[in-house]
């Protein structure tokens, strides 16, 4: 696959949301939010999608969306499994936990040989994203090293109804990405958010104008080989200081590479509005949102009549 591919992250239960939130419906039609997404992706001229899934979890996307859109556009299953581990290593007794978006990434390394989209299962990113997304590597899709990625505005991105972990984004005046910080719990504030690192003893002040990384990346075929070069690397440390927990971001690993000179990415900024469903309260806000925008023309009633 030269041309490049979208990657579709959908291993994650959603244990927070209390279920497969990928295969929620968000209409009446039993549209979910992949289908948006893939919808898009398509538009944008994108012709192959690799879902990363969970092995017995295979069945159901077939049926619930991998049917559905296999005659627009070609599609590819890969497992994210916990013991995909490289030689030498093997799982911690009692682990249960993924290793993070960059071994699941991982996960798709054999049936990727050129550029490649990433992007969550279950965030609503909008049209100008996948365009952006696509003319970036049709345009460097032969440059090791150059990456993009899709910034959108902290205030954009937050729920009322728990925290959520966003990439904070540092930019130059150029517009590209000098740093990016991992928060894993920040919620909503009057007028901007709040992160905390220690279980809520503290609270550091984030404004809502600040760009934020939704996990919609554009690579090279260079990051699927830094990925795997990285890997032991993280797990050796990993396992000795947090065995049962310990992950693999993917964008600790574009931090890394930046860090070190060795990569460069130029965040692309949305204005449109993000939807996703970390908690099952957030789902009426979708659904809502969904159904406007087919009123105003974005979408129509049927996806992929």
């Amino acid at each position: 696959m030269n041309r490049p591919v979208l990657v579709v992250m959908a291993a994650g239960m959603g244990s927070r949301y209390g279920g497969l939130k990928q295969m929620d419906p968000m209409d009446a039609d039993g549209h979910i939010i992949m289908d948006f997404s893939v919808y898009d992706a398509v538009r944008a001229g994108f012709r192959d999608v690799v879902f990363i899934i969970k092995r017995e979890n295979e069945e159901d996307f077939r049926r619930v969306i991998g049917d559905r859109i296999s005659s627009h556009i070609n599609v590819t299953y890969v497992f994210q499994e916990l013991g995909n581990l490289p030689g030498g290593f093997s799982v911690p007794e009692g682990r249960t936990k993924p290793w993070g978006t960059g071994h699941a990434v991982l996960s798709a390394a054999g049936v990727i040989d050129g550029p490649f989209a990433v992007i969550n299962a279950d965030d609503y990113y909008g049209v100008n994203a996948f365009r952006m997304a696509y003319d970036f590597l049709a345009e460097h899709k032969d440059a090791p090293g150059e990456f993009m990625m899709t910034g959108f505005r902290l205030g954009n991105t937050l729920t009322e109804h728990g925290h959520v972990s966003r990439g904070i984004c540092s930019t130059d005046e150029n517009g590209m990405l000098t740093e990016i910080q991992e928060r894993t719990h920040i919620e909503s504030r009057p007028g901007g958010a709040a992160y905390t690192e220690d279980e809520g003893k503290t609270w550091h002040d984030l404004s809502g104008d600040c760009t934020v990384s939704m996990n919609m990346w554009g690579f090279s075929s260079s990051m699927m080989k830094e990925l795997k070069e990285r890997f032991p690397v993280f797990l050796e440390k990993g396992l000795l200081e947090n065995p049962l927990k310990c992950e693999y971001f993917l964008p600790f690993v574009v931090d890394e590479l930046l860090q070190e000179g060795k990569a460069s990415v130029r965040v692309m900024t949305s204005d449109d509005r993000w939807y996703g469903v970390t908690y099952k309260e957030d789902k009426p806000m979708v659904t809502e949102a969904l159904a406007r925008l087919k009123n105003e023309g974005v979408y129509p009633e049927k996806l992929w009549d």
